[in-house]
């Protein structure tokens, strides 16, 4: 979508009063707009239609939400597929362990993770199963872009039809082949939400922030001066003449090459570094309050993302667990997908037996405290077995 263009004559600011050339020095001093180069990001309407361009600005912008999008998919883990039928079970490990996916990748895990960061980043995911020419099995997996697909409203509500964007929205021939993930869908319509929804505004002021700091490092770093010749009360003709001679002299002695001049001058000549009276704004408490609204949206732990926030061992564990139940809720979503695409693929080989999805437990601290739970249960167990043999 392209800026909104101001058209109208130009306004003029300064305007000079005196037109006396020979008695002031005037100097133009033109100030850069605080902008940061991603445009896409200011351009954000709340309530309106998401766009790919601003999700994707998004995460380049701002490293942390690109951060923790990537570790959430980390954490999703790792699964496999079960066949109910032995017969199949070696060709299904086959087919999840050698298909091939977007990027000259293989592997079901492989379009799971980049099909999880596309659900994450857009709020919708279009994939595609790419059969053999002869029919026998899936050969590919596709992960489709959402600039040429779309996902519409079927016969039903509860039906969703993908459709190729063209001069017009056309649906697929074959829907068998092609499947959607809507996260978190607005009620009566088939339109996912992105979990950077609510972030555009919040990342536009912290982008400026970034940009002012670095603006103003710029010319901390790379100093400018104001030179200032006061002529006395009683100016002499060629006044003009000799400021400019000073500041040609003081523009030789500040050349940066590899010589160091010095600057000498007749009269009363003041030299003094322009903004070194101000005092640069502290930023970093705002940028805190934005990076805690963005961390609480995304629900990761800020120790994840290297933010040494305050924290006591119980906030983390909380912390953690209520990770846990979001990675729980992920997998959820995607369960239904991978069951899909393992069954076509079985049913093209032509078998109609169930597929089951077994996830590997989420880190290492749920191991220790299922193994603990168990332990506490055995001895539960055998005290009981112990009491009932006593009486």
């Amino acid at each position: 979508m392209p800026l909104p263009l101001t058209g109208g004559k130009a306004v003029k600011l300064f305007s000079r009063k005196n037109k006396n050339q020979d008695t002031a020095l005037q100097t133009a001093v033109s100030k850069n707009n605080c902008r940061h180069p991603f445009s896409a990001i200011d351009r954000y309407t709340p309530l309106s239609v998401a766009e790919s361009e601003l999700y994707s600005s998004l995460r380049e912008a701002v490293p942390i939400i690109d951060a923790a999008i990537s570790k959430l998919v980390r954490l999703l883990g790792n699964f496999e597929v079960a066949a109910e039928d032995e017969r199949f079970q070696s060709e299904l490990q086959h087919f999840a362990e050698n298909v091939e996916s977007l990027g000259g990748n293989r592997g079901l895990y492989n379009f799971v993770c980049a099909y999880f960061d596309q659900l994450l980043t857009f709020g919708t995911a279009v994939g595609e199963m790419i059969p053999f020419a002869d029919g026998d099995g899936i050969s590919g997996l596709y992960n489709a872009s959402l600039r040429d697909v779309a996902v519409v409203e079927g016969k039903s509500p509860m039906d969703t039809v993908v459709c190729i964007r063209d001069v017009s929205l056309t649906p697929v021939k074959d829907q068998t082949l092609v499947f959607s993930t809507l996260l978190n869908p607005t009620p009566g319509t088939v339109c996912g939400n992105s979990v950077l929804k609510g972030l555009p505004f919040v990342s536009s002021i912290l982008l400026k922030i970034f940009t002012s700091v670095g603006q103003n490092w710029e010319r901390a770093g790379n100093i400018r001066y104001a030179v200032t010749y006061n002529p006395g009360s009683n100016p002499t003709p060629n006044a003009r003449q000799r400021a400019q001679e000073i500041a040609t002299e003081w523009s030789r002695a500040m050349r940066d090459d590899s010589r160091v001049c010095d600057f000498v001058s007749v009269g009363d000549v003041s030299v003094k570094v322009i903004g070194a009276d101000n005092q640069i704004l502290d930023c970093d408490v705002p940028l805190k309050h934005l990076l805690e609204q963005i961390v609480s949206k995304l629900s990761i732990p800020p120790f994840l993302l290297g933010l040494a926030w305050s924290s006591t061992e119980r906030m983390s564990t909380v912390q953690a667990d209520i990770l846990t139940s979001e990675i729980e809720y992920y997998r959820l979503l995607l369960t239904p997908l991978i069951k899909r695409i393992c069954k076509t693929h079985l049913r093209l080989l032509g078998s109609d037996t169930e597929v089951s999805v077994v996830w590997s437990n989420i880190s290492l601290q749920d191991e220790a405290q299922l193994s603990e739970a168990r332990l506490n249960n055995a001895r539960a167990a055998q005290i009981e077995e112990t009491l009932e043999v006593k009486a």
